[in-house]
């Protein structure tokens, strides 16, 4: 019984580090019909800004201000003098995209080097906490309060403010609200924005719980996918639920069944698809 209370808490925590990623995911992929593979390289990005930071300062929290200020802005940049040009063409998306994983990995791997990297605890986090008989760390449990309230603040900004409606009604016309005086192009740079906030979220969270190296980008960013695949385009709910069943079947699976972790993942993926293309919660 014990086994399975911290294996579901394990599991938890690290679904609610994919939701981070797969949120920001979904809010770019979804809402903004953009495909951006660069989303792990910055998640990346800011786990390494992170550790120098707090490397200097010992400080976490001014490890994680700084990464989730200079990881959004260089999304912007990305978003607004690359990505806005080809609206339209998922394809030169997909290769442009595609060819910041390599300038981003290779940049931090000039900078920072090939060695694995861990970003410090916050000392009020670096202790354990005992649950009965089960010693869990009181850091993955932040996790997932974090995740939890990340959830719950994006739904309520999606569903319940007038920003949230305009983003909406932008996606499923564009052109009628451009009409109404919504600034589509100003709206779709902070939703994309908002998308590299949390991937940077991830990354400081994340450097602190699996650690920070070359190739984390890739690693973070096909779970990413999977979900919102699973999930469907555009849906929190659709995020939140595949996180869940991601994190757990992936956190089970490498405890039980570890040669066949990765199958355990990928092919319910494949049914879901080949039943319902959409994703769980994405629209026809």
């Amino acid at each position: 019984m014990d086994f399975i209370v911290l294996q579901t808490l394990n599991g938890l925590s690290f679904a609610m580090l994919l939701f981070l990623m797969a949120s920001g995911l979904s809010l770019i992929f979804g809402l903004m019909n953009l495909v951006n593979l660069a989303h792990g390289s910055f998640y990346l990005l800011a786990g390494y800004i992170a550790v120098t930071v707090v490397k200097k300062s010992s400080n976490f929290l001014e490890g994680l201000l700084v990464a989730c200020v200079v990881v959004p802005l260089v999304g912007i940049l990305v978003q607004k003098f690359f990505l806005s040009r080809h609206e339209r063409n998922e394809l030169a998306q997909v290769l442009v995209t595609f060819g910041f994983i390599f300038i981003i990995g290779d940049a931090c791997l000039w900078i920072w080097g090939g060695l694995p990297r861990s970003l410090p605890k916050p000392s009020f986090l670096s202790h354990s906490l005992f649950l009965g008989d089960i010693v869990f760390p009181s850091y993955r449990l932040f996790i997932i309060v974090v995740g939890f309230l990340v959830g719950l603040g994006l739904w309520l900004f999606l569903e319940k403010t007038k920003v949230g409606a305009m983003v909406r009604a932008s996606v499923d016309n564009p052109d009628m609200a451009m009409a109404v005086g919504v600034n589509v192009s100003t709206l779709f740079t902070a939703v994309f924005a908002l998308g590299t906030l949390l991937a940077a979220l991830a990354g400081v969270l994340g450097g602190a719980f699996v650690g920070v190296h070359a190739g984390a980008d890739l690693d973070i960013l096909l779970l990413a996918l999977v979900i919102v695949i699973i999930g469907g385009q555009g849906s929190l709910k659709g995020a939140f639920v595949g996180s869940l069943f991601v994190g757990m079947i992936d956190n089970f699976g490498r405890a039980l069944f570890p040669e066949l972790s990765l199958f355990m993942v990928f092919a319910p993926m494949a049914v879901i698809l080949a039943v319902r293309p959409q994703g769980l919660f994405g629209r026809k």
